[in-house]
């Protein structure tokens, strides 16, 4: 459950960032793979949520919960949890590297994690499951401005219509998984992490392509970032989202979660050699900007002690 839980506010904050910041590296090393193999979107996704599972698998005993994982016991909402938060994993980030190619990194980035915030923010007030205040808002308006200005609007695809589709399609899928989370149950974090990862994986695996080799010149170095995908980005970032969301309000999450864009700007500056134009720098400001401020807010009202 959400509310029994001893984790600070403070300390979920920070994980949200970390697991956003993970994100924000996986998609440059998702773009590297991407031009040194002939590995598609839906394939490297489904090798994520397959490895991903495995791994989150093999390390339970020395850091998941201590109940064994035991499938008889869970009940008929157990298992609704478990089937809706894997599906909304494979469609939110399945649905956007689908969108990169349609319609470009910008679009795909600001039409994803900008309808994010505002879906989730809609969503939560109107089930009563957060109430999003007058200072709230403006925090989201100002990160969502932030973020249109980090990423830029000029599409790069040959589809935009059906990448921008797409990527609304992603939004939804991401402000379901964080709604669901965020409301809880009785599994555990870490162990609906890993059911999430194993849905995805199975949902996935009839449009994987599954038969096709690494087609590279460097199998080393596409070995390594598949490894490092399957770590960082996936394993380890959606276990520490999952355990901050049971701290931390799904508006603030996502907001926070914008951190991503910036992640990934400024990893594309300093390893591929990318500009970063002063419209980019002013949009990374503002968001940082609002970020702080939203998680200020929300460890001052909801743990006073460590404010």
């Amino acid at each position: 459950m959400t509310h029994g839980t001893t984790l600070p506010v403070r300390r979920g904050i920070w994980y949200v960032a970390i697991a956003a910041t993970a994100w924000g590296t996986g998609g440059t090393a998702a773009a590297v793979l991407y031009g040194i193999t002939d590995l598609d979107p839906v394939t490297v996704s489904w090798w994520r949520f397959l490895s991903g599972a495995l791994l989150l698998a093999a390390v339970r005993r020395r850091f998941g919960p201590g109940t064994p994982f035991a499938l008889r016991r869970w009940d008929r909402a157990t298992w609704r949890l478990v089937l809706v938060t894997g599906a909304g994993l494979a469609v939110y980030q399945t649905a956007y590297y689908l969108s990169i190619n349609l319609c470009g990194l910008a679009v795909a980035t600001v039409v994803t994690l900008g309808a994010g915030p505002v879906l989730i923010a809609v969503a939560a007030h109107a089930t009563g499951l957060e109430r999003v205040g007058p200072r709230g808002a403006a925090a989201v308006a100002a990160a969502l401005a932030g973020l249109v200005l980090l990423a830029g609007t000029g599409g790069t695809g040959n589809g935009p219509l059906a990448g921008i589709a797409l990527a609304l399609v992603s939004a939804a899928g991401y402000a379901a998984v964080t709604l669901l989370t965020r409301r809880g149950g009785d599994l555990p974090r870490y162990d609906a992490a890993l059911a999430g990862f194993a849905v995805g994986a199975v949902l996935l695996a009839p449009a994987a392509d599954l038969g096709t080799d690494l087609g590279t010149t460097a199998p080393a170095t596409a070995a390594a970032l598949l490894a490092y995908l399957t770590a960082v980005p996936s394993a380890l970032a959606y276990l520490l989202f999952f355990k901050g969301l049971a701290v931390v309000r799904a508006t603030t999450a996502s907001v926070v979660a914008l951190v991503e864009p910036l992640t990934a700007t400024l990893a594309a500056v300093a390893l591929l050699g990318e500009p970063l134009p002063a419209r980019a720098a002013a949009g990374g400001a503002l968001l940082l900007a609002a970020v702080a401020a939203l998680a200020h807010a929300e460890t001052r009202a909801r743990d006073p002690k460590e404010a």
